[in-house]
């Protein structure tokens, strides 16, 4: 038996030999053409086995790579269609299995077998240059023929089958200065000695086409700039003349010049120098690295007033020469700049920029220091002034002489304070008082010993209770403000009385410093916690200066180490009273307290008075009201005339504290005394209390012990008198009310009590 496959394109027929297990259909690769666009289906090819009898007990089944979904098969027929558009480069080929088997049982009755159905290609892809658009350089003056870049196109149609995939290039623009090989994409120059001064840039646009360029094929474009990199073939060339001022300065620029290169970059790259001139060493030239501008210096300053004017001969020499093109000529040119010296009025010039100066300390104000000198440059010669920048002496110290420039002290000096002054002195042209000059003065102030030695420090001394005697507690030193040319040497002694004292001595340790030794032991703090000793410090000067200073010593409390542990007063406690007796006396103390605050608090509770009521003296009881007040009936217990004005009420005979119950018998003489009003204000209340100190001397119903009494007493001394309504219930009173019956409705009440009422009205 034979198993048949058809294609559309081929037909072949496969004849395995006899075996014992001989398969009974072959197959064949089937060829499906890509790009399929027609209505029907495309016919791929036919399964068939010698097993099938056309009965139709055989069905065919399709199975792999796009079966039922792109590839379908007639189960009766083993027809193979393709039901969907095909594209090679997406996938070239697809693997299916086929298999015939019994209809009704549906098991095969030929074994499985795969076969190939391969995409056949079109031309449907035109040439691409992935790696376009193109950036090429080549030197310029480039001979015929250089290789500029290669550009390469690809195409994805299939490069075994047929000339889809051939591709050859062409120049489209870039004519007819570049060329292309047409297989291999190589550009090369096609003239010679093209100049980049002319022209440094084209744009080339290459074409690729497949079906090796034949009529019909597809084509693609890049485009490839191509830059001409610059060669030195260019010489420089330049000329100038400049002018430049007599008061540039050295080290600043006089001029810039360039030689004109038509080359860039490295190509371009100069150097200067100067060849010769009149002025050597005036001038000097470098290459400016950023600009390659030949940059003249001045070396030394200009004198219009010596010479006017310069000639220099300056040449720039290209600094990376191609042996190429020596032919070209020098690459170097040369030039003559003139430099011109232009008279400027110049500030005037200190003979010496910097003045040094010494003045003593001690130097009386006006005291000549130095003098300062400057000259005007021009030939005009203006006469000079003087002055002194007061930025640089604020507190003006010192004063200079407009005409002479003598410098001298304004005030005293204090060299502790400064020791060095930096003046600045301004020396100004008399005809052009814009032209300033400047110079610096440097003033030194030399020390005299005019400052006394002190503690170098705040010295803390303890001393412990258990120190023995020549220990020494304390090491100390000493500073001083003058600073001698030999150095300080200090000498200390203990002071006054203090050096013969029994507690403490003092030794020199002779290298500016001094030791406090104990002369005795035992020290307490409860018998002195602090001693205080007066340490004198002399120095060394002419004359010498010498101040006292105060040690403070302290005993403490220390351990076996000499650690201190407190330190300073002990209160004192009694002897042998321990700490539960504390505690019980303190106990004590709080009870007692307690019963206090208990029996106050009891008296006040109770209300059963501690006197009879008819024995109550209203004198010397301040009465308790438990009640709000009533008015004018709480003033039933005192004598309200002892609240009246002074100088309205002055009778002595009658008590102001109190109502009397007896009539009084006593009569003060009946002299006349002068009003209050007219006393002197330190008097009016010492003349106040002493006539009610003579009130209760002389009455006799004055109880035979001491009450307290209280007066409402006003003073005097204002201008508008009293203001007070205190005197308003006086019977002199002669202020009058009758205004009050104008002030409408809400003061009737008022105008009622004061204003048609006599004070005995008011009283009753």
């Amino acid at each position: 038996m034979a198993f048949d496959c058809y294609s559309t394109q081929r037909l072949l027929q496969v004849t395995f030999p006899p075996s014992k297990n001989r398969r009974s259909w072959v197959w064949n690769q089937f060829f499906v053409l890509e790009e399929y666009t027609g209505n029907e289906p495309l016919y791929v090819g036919k399964l068939h086995s010698d097993v099938d009898k056309g009965d139709g007990k055989v069905k065919y089944v399709l199975s792999g790579e796009g079966a039922t979904s792109i590839f379908t098969i007639d189960e009766n027929t083993g027809d193979i269609h393709a039901t969907k558009r095909l594209d090679r480069e997406a996938q070239a080929y697809y693997t299916l299995q086929a298999q015939a088997v019994d209809r009704l049982t549906n098991l095969p009755v030929e074994p499985r077998s795969e076969f190939v159905v391969k995409v056949q290609d079109i031309n449907d892809n035109e040439p691409k240059f992935p790696d376009g658009p193109y950036l090429a350089g080549v030197p310029e003056m480039s001979p015929l023929g250089t290789m500029v870049v290669q550009v390469v196109a690809t195409d994805a149609d299939d490069p075994t089958y047929g000339n889809s995939a051939r591709v050859v290039y062409s120049i489209e623009h870039g004519h007819p200065y570049f060329s292309v090989e047409p297989k291999t994409g190589v550009i090369r120059t096609a003239l010679p000695n093209m100049d980049r001064e002319t022209r440094d840039q084209y744009v080339l646009v290459i074409q690729a086409k497949d079906m090796v360029g034949q009529m019909g094929g597809l084509s693609g474009t890049t485009s490839v700039t191509v830059t001409l990199t610059d060669v030195n073939d260019n010489p420089p060339r330049f000329n100038y003349q400049y002018t430049v001022l007599e008061s540039l300065l050295v080290q600043s620029v006089v001029a810039r010049i360039k030689a004109v290169d038509a080359d860039i970059g490295s190509n371009a790259e100069m150097d200067y120098r100067i060849m010769d001139g009149d002025g050597p060493g005036m001038f000097n030239i470098t290459t400016d690295e950023d600009t390659q501008d030949g940059v003249i210096m001045l070396l030394k300053p200009l004198d219009f007033e010596t010479k006017s004017s310069f000639s220099l001969r300056i040449e720039a020499t290209n600094r990376n020469i191609d042996s190429n093109f020596l032919n070209l000529g020098p690459f170097s040119d040369t030039t003559s700049v003139k430099v011109t010296v232009e008279d400027v009025n110049e500030p005037p010039v200190f003979s010496t920029p910097l003045s040094k100066m010494v003045v003593s300390e001690d130097a009386k104000v006006g005291t000549s220091i130095g003098r300062v000198s400057a000259h005007d440059p021009d030939n005009s010669n203006s006469p000079i002034r003087y002055s002194i920048d007061r930025n640089t002496d604020l507190e003006r110290f010192f004063n200079v002489d407009a005409l002479s420039g003598v410098i001298s002290t304004a005030k005293p000096l204090d060299r502790e304070a400064n020791s060095v002054h930096n003046l600045t002195i301004f020396a100004i042209e008399s005809h052009d008082p814009t032209q300033i000059g400047k110079g610096i003065t440097l003033i030194t102030v030399q020390d005299i010993n005019d400052n006394a030695p002190v503690f170098a420090i705040d010295y803390e001394t303890l001393l412990c209770e258990n120190a023995i005697p020549g220990q020494v507690i304390q090491t100390i030193s000493a500073v001083d403000k003058d600073e001698p040319l030999s150095g300080h040497r200090f000498y200390f002694a203990l002071a006054g009385p203090a050096a013969g004292n029994l507690n403490f001595t003092l030794r020199d340790n002779k290298d500016n410093t001094a030791s406090i030794l104990t002369k005795r032991g035992g020290f307490r703090r409860r018998e002195q916690p602090v001693y205080r000793l007066p340490v004198l410090i002399v120095d060394s000067g002419s004359p010498a200066l010498s101040s006292t200073n105060t040690l403070s010593v302290r005993v403490c409390d220390c351990d076996s180490d000499g650690v201190a542990l407190s330190c300073g007063a002990v209160a004192y406690t009694a002897t042998g009273l321990s700490t539960g007796a504390l505690l019980a006396i303190l106990g004590c103390i709080i009870t007692l307290l307690v019963m206090v605050l208990l029996i106050v608090t009891m008296r006040r509770r109770r209300k059963e008075p501690l006197i009879l009521e008819e024995e109550r003296d209203i004198r010397e009881n301040i009465v308790r009201y438990d009640d709000e007040g009533g008015g004018e009936e709480d003033t039933e217990a005192f004598d309200m005339v002892t609240l009246r004005n002074l100088n309205v009420i002055r009778d002595p005979n009658v008590r102001r504290d109190v109502t009397p119950d007896t009539p009084t018998f006593f009569h003060y003489p009946s002299a006349s005394r002068p009003s209050y009003k007219s006393l002197p204000d330190n008097v009016v209340f010492r003349e106040f209390i002493w006539e009610r100190l003579k009130d209760a001397d002389v009455d006799p119903s004055a109880p035979p012990y001491d009450s307290l009494q209280t007066y409402a007493f006003e003073g005097s001394g204002s201008v508008a008198e009293s203001l007070s309504s205190l005197e308003s219930l006086s019977t002199d009173s002669d202020q009058n009310y009758d205004y009050l019956s104008n002030w409408g409705p809400r003061f009737k009440k008022l105008a009622d009590l004061y204003g048609n009422s006599d004070s005995t009205t008011v009283l009753s």
